[in-house]
């Protein structure tokens, strides 16, 4: 799995499952804190779709992390204030960058995450098309 994706299942998904993972690493190896959780905003750039150029939208404020497992840098970035999360996030990435042998088991895991968000995410859309108004059907 791709770190992109890995990364939008623990955020998206449940804390709980971050946090197993992180806490997994951290009985096993010395985590060392480069850069401790802190706040910060970045810009968002975003492409202009009529004559494709790039403006910054505006600033975002995000939560980042960055840890070191046995000389392997992990980054861990949110949106909002997830001072807990990024951290476990940052664990998380500096495991799959040194290619820890804990990683192969936590696939399983993340597939199941991702069975679980993409259901809610269809529940949720289920339940706001059910409110949709059918203009077709209306009597004048």
């Amino acid at each position: 799995m791709i770190r992109k994706k890995r990364t939008e299942l623990l955020i998206k998904g449940s804390a709980e499952v971050s946090k197993e993972f992180a806490q997994e690493i951290l009985k096993m190896y010395q985590v060392k804190i480069i850069e401790e959780p802190n706040n910060s905003l970045v810009m968002v750039k975003v492409r202009e779709s009529a004559q494709q150029s790039l403006f910054y939208l505006g600033e975002v404020f995000i939560t980042e992390c960055k840890v070191m497992i046995d000389g392997y840098l992990g980054i861990g970035m949110a949106k909002g204030h997830e001072l807990d999360l990024v951290y476990n996030l940052a664990i998380i990435d500096a495991a799959y960058n040194a290619d820890l042998p804990e990683t192969k088991e936590w696939m399983d895991v993340l597939l199941l995450e991702e069975r679980r968000i993409k259901d809610e995410c269809e529940g949720l859309n289920n339940k706001v098309l059910q409110t949709k108004v059918h203009f077709e059907t209306m009597d004048l």
